[in-house]
């Protein structure tokens, strides 16, 4: 579309070209994943600065530029995405206190995610639109394990980038119906929702806690992602979500003895995969039967 389809796939792109394109992406991206970073911070927290900076006055912007262990002022040169880290050694440049390698690797995940998106789909709107869907699965996912809370926001965000990713991809060739699009809204968030109330009166009644198996806000990010992806991709998203899920389930449960984790961060993984590589993924699956009668 626009005159860039397959220009990264092409075997005519010269290597330098490739090389710096993918570059150029991975220092956007993780210039984006640090904007990520405040946005994880300060979302869950209702008494937190604004993100943008709106109405923000001179000393809001003061508290939210220091070392919150000493309160130095954060200089400039501080600010640069993953290097500045490095170049620190992970500690504050005036009281040595460490700074959580969080913030470095959020920025270098979302860096990798751009270019291996752009790897994958090559040069095209559907790339640009599921950029901006990695960015947000991965807010959502360190928002969650942290607080165990997923932003409807963030949802309707993902949802609504469903629309302009059908029509505008669909004027190239569309791989993704409409229909499918449909049917994966409901073909995993209706099970999820489904499971979700069965489990609460019984989890309250063993357990005496007011819990779901499975929260709302996955119900409601697979009714987005199978929006976004279709149904034999979300479906492929489900089940690597799940499958990751039982094993860090496993780990969590080792180190901290409790049972309850979040669960979106494995669903966020399960839909990254799935959107590089779902469909893809489904149509091997599918083809087993054929590929084994042949033999």
């Amino acid at each position: 579309m626009f005159g860039f389809e397959d220009m990264l796939h092409n075997e005519f792109t010269e290597l330098p070209f490739k090389i710096m394109f993918y570059v150029i992406v991975f220092l956007f991206g993780i210039c984006i994943g640090s904007f990520l970073n405040v946005v994880i911070y300060r979302l869950p927290d209702p008494n937190s600065p604004s993100i943008l900076g709106i109405g923000q006055t001179k000393e809001d912007k003061e508290k939210a530029s220091h070392c919150m262990t000493c309160g130095a002022k954060i200089r400039p040169i501080d600010l640069i995405p993953v290097f500045s880290w490095i170049m620190l050694r992970g500690k504050c440049h005036s009281c040595g206190s460490k700074i959580s390698p969080r913030y470095p690797i959020v920025e270098s995940l979302n860096g990798l995610l751009y270019v291996l998106t752009f790897y994958v789909l090559d040069i095209n709107v559907k790339s640009i639109i599921t950029c901006v869907v990695m960015s947000l699965l991965i807010c959502i996912a360190f928002i969650d394990w942290d607080t165990k809370e997923i932003f409807i926001s963030m949802i309707a965000v993902i949802f609504v980038l469903t629309i302009p990713l059908h029509l505008l991809h669909s004027l190239e060739y569309e791989d993704v119906t409409l229909k499918s699009r449909i049917i994966g809204a409901f073909i995993i968030s209706v099970p999820f929702f489904i499971i979700g109330e069965v489990s609460r009166p019984i989890i309250k009644k063993k357990f005496g806690e007011d819990f779901r198996a499975i929260e709302l806000g996955d119900t409601y990010l697979m009714f987005a992602a199978g929006a976004f992806l279709g149904t034999q991709a979300v479906i492929v998203s489900t089940f690597i979500g799940i499958m990751v899920a039982a094993v860090g389930g496993i780990i969590v449960k080792r180190v901290t003895k409790d049972s309850k984790f979040a669960f979106g961060p494995f669903l966020a993984i399960g839909i990254a995969v799935g959107s590089l590589w779902g469909n893809q993924i489904a149509q091997w699956y599918l083809s087993i039967p054929e590929r084994l009668s042949g033999q």
